[in-house]
């Protein structure tokens, strides 16, 4: 049995378009193995349940960079000690709440004198030009609950306001389009906390991860199997995780070579 743990943009779906259907070969055979998907993202949970509908994912998924892990009802035999049943999940919440992020990206933006630009200053036709996302897709992206998205418009001075968050006791990450700001939270503490159970239940499960950016690296050294999809950070990742697999492709393409390649099937 295979466990895969997969980024979304620009790993499972593409950068630009989101296309995902080249990937359909690799899911139907994981799905025919048994093999769960579980997608690990900066998205939030209202825009997670659209792609697992699209792609009918029954698993648990994990949103906005490790803020929360959302497992249906009844998936594990028991509950995941802390979690709370609501709207059919039951939610271990392990992030900090949006409005408190929201204040300190603000005050370390006054306090260093670099210039953000959140989701949260944003109007709808902001964010739909900078992500490409429809209208529909940006109100989902909108129902932020544990990070907040921003853009640094003074890159130059970035480091002066990424040291600020961190002195204020929260993390921040760098994915394909936004910087993001958490709390003491991540992607690699909410996967390891899944693995952790996948694995009580079966001792023998191998972890495949994909990832395709910085804030993936973290929780791709905790798999059996990383593998990177190659981007614009391609170079950065390989550095950080030397002895990954490296798909051919970028997106989907990639995403679905490297899974079959892996499950002895060809592409």
């Amino acid at each position: 049995m295979h466990l895969v743990f997969t980024d979304l943009d620009g790993t499972l779906l593409d950068h630009d378009t989101y296309a995902w259907e080249p990937a359909l070969p690799a899911l139907t055979s994981l799905e025919a193995e048994g093999s769960p998907v579980i997608f690990v993202s900066s998205k939030t949970r209202a825009e997670m349940e659209v792609w697992r509908s699209r792609m009918a994912n029954r698993h648990p998924f994990i949103s906005e960079n490790g803020g929360a892990i959302f497992i249906p009802c009844g998936y594990f035999p028991s509950p995941i000690p802390g979690s709370e049943i609501r709207d059919a999940y039951e939610i271990l919440r392990l992030g900090d709440n949006y409005a408190e992020l929201v204040r300190t990206l603000k005050e370390a933006s006054l306090r260093t004198g670099v210039r953000v630009l959140g989701f949260a200053d944003m109007t709808d036709d902001e964010v739909a030009e900078k992500t490409a996302l429809t209208r529909e897709h940006v109100h989902m992206a909108r129902q932020r609950e544990f990070d907040e998205a921003f853009l640094i418009l003074d890159m130059d001075r970035k480091e002066s306001l990424l040291h600020a968050i961190e002195q204020a006791g929260k993390r921040w990450t760098q994915g394909g389009r936004f910087f993001h700001i958490t709390g003491d939270n991540s992607k690699a503490a909410a996967v390891g906390r899944l693995l952790e159970q996948f694995r009580t239940l079966h001792p023998g499960v191998v972890s495949i991860g994909l990832g395709d950016g910085p804030n993936d690296i973290p929780f791709l050294r905790l798999m059996d199997i990383p593998v990177i999809i190659p981007s614009a950070k391609l170079e950065q990742m390989t550095s950080a995780l030397p002895h990954a697999r490296v798909a051919r492709a970028p997106g989907p393409e990639g995403w679905n070579q490297e899974i079959l390649a892996i499950l002895g099937r060809s592409s």
